[in-house]
C-alpha cells in the first residue's frame, strides 16, 4: 500500500487515551484508563468528578455487548449520582438513586443500577474496530457522595435457536439479548417461563437500533411487547426486521397490579423503597423456530376439505333418498294411516309456499273437533300471491265468534295438530318468511360496524406493538398478513360452510314441497307437519353469521367485544326453541317481530352484564327479577297455548287476580289435579331450572355474564328438546333411521366440542399477564389449539342439531293432522 504499514490495532486508541490525559492533567476531567471486571471505588462531589475510559477491540461478525453495573450508598434524591456513559453512536445516562414510579405516584428507589449498553457490529468490509467507552461519575452535591463502579463483557449476549438460557433480572438491572435468525428460519416462537408469578415483567422486541428502551418508563415506546407472570410467547418474522436481528429486552415492574397483583394499600408517604432483593426474577428464554409455509397450506385444505365431507355426504344421502322414494313411488303408497309411509314430499320446508291451499283440519269429524278451512279446489289457483289487505288477516282472527271458537279449540284438555292449524296457509306462511328476511338485516347492520372496529383493534396492536390488547394463545398464534393469529379465524370456516349446506337442504326441501303442492297432493295438504320453513332459512343464515362473528372477535378477542361471538348464538338458540314450538304450534308461534325484538333485549342486558356484571349487585337482583318474571309470564302463555290474557276493566289487577283465583282453587280449597299435566310438568321443571340459574346469578356473580346468560338458553333448549322427545315417543310415535343417527351424532360431537370449550386456553376476566399463564401448544397439525378444535366440532354440532329438528318428525308425514297430539 502507500501509506507504509498499518498502525497497531491498539495504537490509535492509546493515542487518544495518552492525549485526553495530558489535556486533563486532574481528577477532575482526565479520564483514568479503565480495565473490565474491575470494581472502582470513588467519592464524588460538585467539585469533582471521575471519567473511565474502557477501551476493547471487534472482530468482523463478532458482537460484543458491555454491560455496566454501578452502587451508590446515599438515599439523598436532592444530590443522586449521575452517570454518563458515552459510545462511538450513543449517550446513555441514568442517576443513583434511580427512581421508578408506580401507581398513585409512589416513588421506588434504588441504589444499584445495572444497564447493558447499546453494542456495535463491525461489517466484514470495515475489518476489525477499536472501540472506547468514557463513563462519567458526577454529583452536585457539596459533600462527598460514595459509588462503586464495574464494567464487564458479556460472553452470553446471542441467544441461540432452540437453545434455553436462564438470567435474572430486577427493575434496576434490566436485561436484553441479540438473536440473529439463521438462514433457513422465517418466523421464531421466543418463549419465556419463571417459576415465580411475580414481580411482574414485561418482554419486548425491538429493532437493533440505539438507544434500546429496557426501563419501566420507557419500553413500551418501540417494538413489541407483552406482560408477563409466569409466561410469555411472541410469535416474530424475518420480513419484520430488514437486518434479520433483533433485540429481546426483559423489564420488571416496580409493582405488580399491571399483573393482577395486589395494589399498593397506601398511597402516601416519601419513605425509601428499595426492594432489589424482593423485585428479582429468574427467567428462562428460548427461541424455536415457528411453522413454515407448507403448514398453512396443509391447515387450509384440512379447514375446507373436512366440511366439505360433509357436502359429499349429503349428497349420497339425498341420491338414496331419491331412490327409495322411487321405488315406493312405483310400488304405491302405504295406508296413511299406519303411520310408516313416506311419501315424495317427505323433506319439505315451504318458507314460500303455493298461496291458496289451506293445510288446516281434515274435513270429517274427530276427536280433534277440527274442520276445514279452505281446499285447493276453492281456494286461489297454485302460486298465486298477492299483497292484498285482506290475505294480510287471519279469516278467524277479524270475527269476534270465531275469536269465541278459538278460546274453545285451544282450552281443550287434548289438542291435535289440526286444533293449532287453522289458520289460512298463505297469511302463516308470509307470516314465517319475515324471519328470514329480518335476519338478513340485522347480520348485514351488525356485522359491518363490527368488522370496521375489529380491523381498528388490529391496526392498533399492529401499530403500538402492545400485545396485552388482545387476548391470544400466543404459544399457538399463528400470524398471516396482518391478522395476528390466523388460526383462531380459518377454524371458523366449518360456521359458514355448514351453515350454507343447511341452506341448501333447505332449500331442496322446499323445492320438493313447492312440487307436492302444485300437484294438489293431499299428503302434502292434510297430513303431517304443516311445512314452513322460514325459521330453518333464518336458522341457516344465524349459523353462518356465527362463524362470520366468532371470526371477527377471534381477530382480537379481549373483554370489550366478547358479545360479537355470543350475539348469534343467542340467537340459534332462540330461533331453535321458536322452530321446535313451532312445529306443532304453527297457528300460535311468536312471530318475526317480537322473537328479534326479544333477542334484542337480550343482547342488551349482555352487554349490561358485561359492563356491570362484576360487582354492582344492584344490576344482578334486577336482571334475577327480569329473568324469574320472563319465565313466569313465558310459562302462563306456554300452559294456556296464547289463550291467557288481560283484558277488563281492571286489567292492570287482572292477571294478579286469576292468578291468586286459580291458586286458591286449584291448589287450596280443591287441590285439583292440572288441566294440563304434560304441560305443567315441563314448565314446572323448567321454571325450576330457571330460578336455579337466578339464584345462583346472585349468590355467586360470575364475571363472564354473556357465557352465563348463554348457558340459560342452551340448558332450556336442551330441556324442551328433551321433553319433546319423549312425549314423541310417548305418543307412539317412532324416530326414523336419519333423525336417529342425528341425534345420536349432535349428542357425540357436542360431548367432544364441550370438552375442548372447557379447555381454557386465554381469559379476558383476568389480566393479559394472567391470561397468557393458560396458553398451550397446538394440538393439531401443529397450526390448531383447542379453541380451533372447538370451533370445528362445535360448528358440526350445531349442523346435527338443526337437522335433528330438520327431519325429527319425517315419520308423521303420511299421518293425518288430527290424529297428531300437540304438546
Amino acid at each position: 500500500m502507500a501509506g507504509g504499514a498499518a498502525p497497531a490495532p491498539g495504537a490509535l486508541l492509546c493515542a487518544l487515551l495518552w492525549a485526553a490525559a495530558a489535556a486533563g492533567g486532574g481528577p477532575g476531567g482526565s479520564p483514568a484508563p479503565g480495565a473490565f471486571g474491575r470494581v472502582y471505588r470513588g467519592a464524588v462531589n460538585i467539585s469533582a468528578e471521575r471519567v473511565y475510559a474502557f477501551a476493547y477491540s471487534t472482530e468482523p461478525g463478532q458482537v460484543d455487548a458491555v454491560r455496566v453495573y454501578v452502587n451508590s450508598s446515599s438515599e439523598n434524591l436532592q444530590y443522586p449520582v449521575l452517570f454518563v456513559v458515552r459510545q462511538q453512536k450513543g449517550v446513555l445516562s441514568w442517576q443513583v438513586p434511580l427512581i421508578f414510579r408506580g401507581l398513585y405516584q409512589r416513588t421506588y428507589n434504588y441504589q444499584e443500577v445495572s444497564r447493558t449498553l447499546c453494542p456495535s457490529e463491525p461489517t466484514p468490509e470495515t475489518g476489525p474496530s477499536d472501540q472506547i467507552i468514557f463513563v462519567d461519575v458526577s454529583s452536585m452535591a457539596p459533600f462527598n457522595i460514595a459509588y462503586e463502579l464495574l464494567v464487564t463483557r458479556l460472553e452470553n449476549f446471542q441467544l441461540e435457536t432452540n437453545k434455553a438460557f436462564n438470567f435474572t433480572a430486577s427493575p434496576s438491572q434490566p436485561q436484553y439479548f441479540l438473536y440473529k435468525f439463521p438462514q433457513d428460519v422465517d418466523s421464531v416462537i421466543i418463549k419465556v417461563v419463571s417459576d415465580a408469578v411475580y414481580p411482574c415483567s414485561v418482554v419486548s422486541v425491538q429493532d437493533i437500533v440505539c438507544p434500546v428502551y429496557d426501563l419501566d418508563h420507557n419500553v413500551e415506546f418501540n417494538g413489541v411487547y407483552q406482560s408477563m407472570t409466569k409466561q410469555a410467547a411472541i410469535t416474530v418474522q424475518r420480513k419484520d426486521f430488514p437486518g434479520e436481528q433483533f433485540f429481546v429486552v426483559f423489564v420488571i415492574k416496580p409493582e405488580d397490579y399491571a399483573c393482577g397483583g395486589s395494589v399498593p394499600s397506601s398511597i402516601h408517604g416519601n419513605a425509601n423503597r428499595t426492594w432489589n432483593l424482593q423485585r428479582t426474577k429468574n427467567l428462562q428464554v428460548t427461541i424455536v423456530p415457528s411453522i413454515k409455509k407448507s403448514v398453512y397450506v396443509q391447515a387450509m385444505f384440512f379447514s375446507f376439505l373436512s366440511f366439505l365431507s360433509f357436502y359429499l355426504g349429503s349428497v349420497v344421502v339425498a341420491f338414496v333418498h331419491y331412490i327409495r322414494v322411487r321405488r315406493k313411488a312405483l310400488a304405491g303408497r302405504l295406508s296413511p294411516e299406519d303411520g310408516s309411509g313416506i311419501v315424495t314430499s317427505s323433506h319439505p320446508i315451504a318458507a314460500s309456499t303455493p298461496e291458496g291451499s289451506s293445510y288446516g283440519a281434515i274435513d270429517e269429524s274427530s276427536s280433534s273437533g277440527g274442520r276445514q278451512l279452505s281446499s285447493p279446489e276453492h281456494g286461489l289457483p297454485a302460486g298465486s300471491d298477492t299483497d292484498s289487505s285482506v290475505e294480510e288477516e287471519s279469516d278467524f282472527d277479524t270475527m269476534p265468534e270465531i275469536e269465541s271458537d278459538k278460546n274453545v279449540i285451544r282450552t281443550k284438555v287434548f289438542l291435535y295438530l289440526s286444533d293449532l292449524s287453522r289458520k289460512d296457509r298463505r297469511i302463516v306462511s308470509k307470516k314465517y318468511k319475515i324471519y328470514f328476511w329480518n335476519i338478513i338485516t340485522i347480520a348485514v347492520f351488525y356485522a359491518l360496524p363490527v368488522i370496521q372496529l375489529v380491523i381498528t383493534y388490529q391496526t392498533v396492536v399492529n401499530v403500538t406493538g402492545n400485545q396485552d390488547i388482545c387476548y391470544y394463545n400466543f404459544l399457538c398464534a399463528h400470524p398471516f398478513g396482518v391478522l395476528s393469529a390466523f388460526n383462531n379465524i380459518l377454524s371458523n370456516v366449518g360456521h359458514m360452510l355448514l351453515g350454507f349446506l343447511f341452506l341448501l337442504i333447505v332449500l331442496r326441501r322446499d323445492i320438493l314441497h313447492r312440487r307436492a303442492m302444485e300437484m294438489k297432493d293431499v299428503y302434502t295438504l292434510d297430513y303431517g307437519i304443516p311445512k314452513h320453513f322460514g325459521l330453518f332459512y333464518a336458522m341457516g343464515i344465524a349459523l353462518m353469521m356465527e362463524g362470520v362473528l366468532s371470526a371477527c372477535y377471534h381477530v382480537c378477542p379481549n373483554y370489550s367485544n366478547f358479545q360479537f361471538d355470543t350475539s348469534f348464538m343467542y340467537m340459534i338458540a332462540g330461533l331453535c326453541m321458536l322452530k321446535l314450538y313451532q312445529t306443532r304450534h304453527p297457528d300460535i308461534n311468536a312471530s318475526a317481530y317480537s322473537a328479534y325484538a326479544s333477542f334484542a333485549v337480550v343482547i342488551s342486558l349482555a352487554v349490561l352484564g358485561v359492563v356491570f356484571g362484576k360487582n354492582d349487585m344492584w344490576f344482578w337482583v334486577v336482571f334475577s327479577m327480569i329473568h324469574v318474571l320472563a319465565s313466569l309470564a313465558l310459562s302462563t302463555q306456554i300452559y294456556y297455548v296464547g289463550r291467557f290474557k288481560i283484558d277488563g276493566p281492571d286489567s292492570d289487577l287482572g292477571i294478579f287476580r286469576r292468578a291468586a283465583m286459580v291458586l286458591y282453587t286449584d291448589c287450596i280449597k280443591q287441590c285439583s289435579r292440572p288441566m294440563y299435566m304434560d304441560r305443567m310438568v315441563l314448565l314446572i321443571v323448567g321454571n325450576l331450572v330457571n330460578w336455579s340459574f337466578a339464584i345462583f346469578g346472585l349468590v355467586y356473580r360470575p364475571r363472564d355474564f354473556a357465557s352465563y346468560l348463554l348457558g340459560i338458553f342452551i340448558c332450556n333448549l336442551l330441556l324442551y328438546l328433551a321433553f319433546y322427545i319423549i312425549m314423541k315417543l310417548r305418543s307412539s310415535e317412532k324416530l326414523l333411521p336419519i333423525p336417529l343417527f342425528c341425534i345420536v351424532a349432535t349428542a357425540v360431537v357436542w360431548a367432544a366440542a364441550l370438552y375442548f370449550f372447557f379447555q381454557t386456553l386465554s381469559s379476558w376476566e383476568e389480566t393479559p399477564a394472567e391470561s397468557r399463564e393458560k396458553n398451550r401448544a397446538c394440538i393439531l397439525l401443529g397450526f390448531f389449539d383447542d379453541h380451533d378444535v372447538w370451533h370445528f366440532l362445535s360448528a358440526a354440532a350445531l349442523f346435527f342439531s338443526f337437522l335433528v329438528l330438520l327431519t325429527l318428525d319425517d315419520d308423521l308425514d303420511a299421518v293425518r293432522r288430527d290424529k297428531i297430539p300437540v304438546f
